[in-house]
């Protein structure tokens, strides 16, 4: 793993180049320029776009404002999915920037979970990553850290700090030389449908 660092930083360095406009029946006190961000591809929608909400509540009113969710060519786009996921399955045949219609009325519950924290979106990770270690070394690796680790990594993702998200992913990603390799290697095959959004499933690893 750590012969692969180089690659692993550019996928980690994957950027987006992307333009927010605010959604054409929000209630503003004046026009809602567009903003633009450049979208890290390993990260969460709700977690690097505080810079975005607060840019078009600055022409809102209070009372006009719940809770914010995105929108591409009429999709709701689902938090839960990381960036680069999202993009591939939905805009990656579009020219750049990505353009993102932002909302603040008429959440779409039948179509996305609410996210009403930062917590959510950190419980939503560890859970994957529970879920990827249970496979790969039955929990051993995931329940032998400590919580404090638990809390690097996924402040690693959040302030968008390679090194230290990886000081700790890079456990979860190796294997002792007695296994011989991991259990099984879990994948998920994601597609743009909403009848089957992914397919959920594993490798055994080869010896």
């Amino acid at each position: 793993m750590t012969d692969d660092k180089d690659v692993l930083r550019d996928v980690w360095s994957g950027r987006i180049p992307t333009c927010f406009t605010l959604y054409q029946d929000e209630l503003t006190e004046r026009e809602a320029e567009p903003y633009y961000l450049l979208l890290p591809r390993v990260s969460y929608l709700t977690l690097v776009t505080d810079k975005v909400k607060k840019h078009f509540q600055k022409v809102m009113r209070t009372e006009d404002i719940s809770e914010i969710w995105f929108e591409f060519e009429g999709i709701p786009l689902k938090w839960h999915y990381p960036i680069g996921l999202l993009f591939d399955l939905h805009a990656s045949n579009t020219s750049l920037p990505w353009s993102i219609t932002v909302h603040f009325k008429n959440f779409p519950f039948k179509d996305l979970l609410h996210c009403q924290s930062k917590d959510v979106i950190e419980a939503h990770f560890m859970s994957s990553v529970k879920e990827a270690d249970a496979l790969k070394h039955k929990s051993q690796v995931i329940n032998e850290m400590q919580k404090k680790d638990h809390k690097q990594l996924w402040m690693g993702l959040q302030n968008d700090k390679f090194d230290q998200f990886w000081a700790i992913n890079r456990k979860l990603m190796e294997y002792s030389p007695e296994e011989g390799g991991f259990r099984y290697i879990p994948f998920r095959i994601y597609q743009a449908t909403s009848e089957r959004p992914f397919v959920k499933s594993y490798f055994t690893s080869c010896q």
